[in-house]
């Protein structure tokens, strides 16, 4: 009998679309493996890239760097600095910064002596919002801080007329097709308002927002691009953080995007325990198959049922959760208890971006 966990990943039945061949590897870490071979075989050229950005002579800023004060972020705006580019470097505050993440983006912006545009949410507003998708019962909740944040990019490169966005995305750490029942589609504009709409009586002032009809006014109007810069060279998660620790104090996290409180109990509990989906399993395969980590030490550091170090942390973050979001642990228990429900069960533009990436892509082939 095959098992249902992948022999060289540990990708298993909990994603959504996986299968296995006859030696139980699984199509996410097979399809991953090819991404990296054309990667390779396509290398990116940094000297044409930065010729293409520092065409803006007379600007005092040739880009924006979003900054979150996790590792990818992190390393990405060092990497910028260090070959001479000249960054705006933004960053978008929910409500829910680490104090390490602050730490984090406070050294790197010290040391480097750059300018930082921080854009804050108006908490009460968010945190409706926020309450709008826990009655949802939506699996993506980070749908509002992601949609924000690429908002919050576009429109300072917008105002400052730049056309590149230098992001922390990359292929060797997360590069591995996201599952689709992990996450939803990130410039769903639509779905956020029919959720909201739903669920709350407020408008919305504070919120920065994107949606598709946005991105394509950026993209072609505004010429503005979205550059994975990490991809521009051998990035390795791990030899990262021991540069960002030498040169800035940099503290790392256990775990992917646990810079964010909410992130970390987001991921940590409520996805497990609602959803039924661990995403470790999809960070940890995508370092094993890009050779960052061995399949052992994966497994070792999957031992923790949570994905926290310890209970006690989790414990930490449970009440800050109940006290910021003014719940308390019966209502809690009643939304993991809920039967969640799927995103396109409210209305969305998914369909539509899907079929205006299919026009783009036949007429820029």
């Amino acid at each position: 009998m095959i098992d249902n966990t992948c022999s060289r990943c540990l990708m298993n039945t909990s994603a959504e679309g996986i299968f296995f061949d006859k030696n139980n590897i699984c199509n996410f870490c097979k399809d991953f493996e090819i991404k990296l071979k054309k990667n390779n075989l396509f290398n990116k050229n940094i000297n044409q890239l930065l010729i293409d950005i520092s065409k803006k002579k007379n600007s005092k800023y040739d880009c924006v760097i979003g900054l979150s004060g996790g590792v990818d972020s992190c390393y990405t705006l060092h990497k910028a600095v260090e070959i001479g580019l000249k960054p705006l470097v933004v960053h978008l505050d929910n409500g829910w910064n680490s104090e390490l993440a602050q730490n984090n983006i406070e050294n790197l912006i010290k040391k480097l002596n750059l300018d930082l545009f921080t854009y804050v949410i108006d908490w009460s507003e968010y945190r409706t919002m926020m309450d709008s998708f826990f009655e949802a019962d939506v699996i993506d909740i980070e749908l509002l801080m992601d949609n924000a944040m690429l908002a919050t990019n576009y429109q300072q490169a917008s105002k400052y007329n730049l056309n590149y966005i230098l992001a922390g995305t990359n292929l060797t750490s997360e590069g591995m097709n996201m599952p689709k029942n992990m996450n939803w589609f990130k410039y769903d504009k639509k779905n956020i308002l029919d959720i909201y709409k739903k669920f709350s009586n407020k408008k919305i002032h504070t919120f920065p927002i994107i949606g598709t009809f946005d991105l394509v006014y950026y993209l072609i109007i505004k010429n503005i691009k979205w550059i994975s810069f990490l991809d521009y060279f051998e990035y390795n998660k791990f030899n990262a953080i021991k540069i960002l620790k030498e040169k800035y104090d940099f503290k790392p996290y256990p775990y992917k995007h646990y810079e964010s409180i909410f992130t970390r109990f987001y991921q940590g509990y409520l996805l497990p325990y609602k959803f039924g989906i661990d995403k470790r399993i999809l960070h940890y395969s995508t370092l094993i198959v890009s050779g960052q980590i061995s399949r052992e030490e994966a497994l070792k550091n999957m031992q923790n049922k949570h994905a926290y170090p310890n209970d006690e942390l989790l414990n930490e973050d449970k009440e800050y959760f109940l006290k910021k979001m003014n719940w308390n642990e019966q209502k809690l228990n009643d939304y993991i208890s809920r039967k969640p429900k799927k995103h396109d069960e409210y209305k969305t533009e998914k369909f539509i971006y899907q079929n205006l990436l299919k026009i783009y892509k036949k007429l820029k082939f």
